[in-house]
């Protein structure tokens, strides 16, 4: 933290922040894109074209938070297996003082609501699908990213699939895990 301090300016204390040259970027609000934006304007990707900035604007909030909060409960679930032994305590100590003392066993032992529940939440982001490759149009977005990055965190720990009752979603996710760097008109 001293580190992202110094960097900022003491301006900001948070990760993530990046440094590109003299430019230092990091996140004004916990609702704003700076960092993504700045990437997207400096690599010229064409992530936040203007004339989905309102759309997107009311996606990605959604994204990150009804799905980000069901996704990181079932990955969160098997921490043990993704957090070093020696801060496991710490990485407990921290969920419990954020949602209360027993959090991950009750997740554990609430495994089947929350799947079903992410399956509902996922449901309008399936319908997108029907009418494009992604959830925008023909190429990804930022929000294409954005949910794959979510469901990600889901995946991460190889105890969760994607709903099988979404076909499109997961169709749409491995167009997603395919794409390498690619200039964005041909994505």
């Amino acid at each position: 933290r001293s580190l992202v301090w110094k960097l900022s300016r003491q301006r900001y204390y948070q990760v993530p922040v990046l440094r590109d040259g003299r430019t230092v970027v990091f996140e004004t609000a916990e609702d704003s894109q700076v960092i993504a934006k700045y990437l997207d304007d400096r690599f010229g990707l064409g992530l936040f074209p203007p004339a989905l900035a309102g759309l997107q604007d009311l996606l990605w909030p959604v994204i990150e938070t009804r799905i980000e909060e069901i996704a990181f409960r079932l990955n969160d679930i098997y921490y043990r297996q993704f957090v070093p032994a020696g801060e496991q305590l710490d990485y407990l100590r921290h969920k419990e003082r954020k949602f209360g003392q027993g959090c991950i066993e009750r997740w554990r032992q609430e495994q089947g609501f929350l799947r079903s529940e992410l399956a509902r939440r996922l449901l309008p982001f399936e319908q997108m699908l029907g009418a494009h490759r992604f959830l925008l149009g023909n190429r990804p977005y930022f929000v294409d990213f954005d949910l794959y990055g979510m469901l990600g965190a889901l995946l991460y720990t190889g105890r969760h699939r994607l709903p099988g009752v979404h076909p499109r979603l997961r169709r749409w996710h491995a167009r997603m895990r395919s794409i390498r760097q690619t200039a964005p008109t041909t994505l």
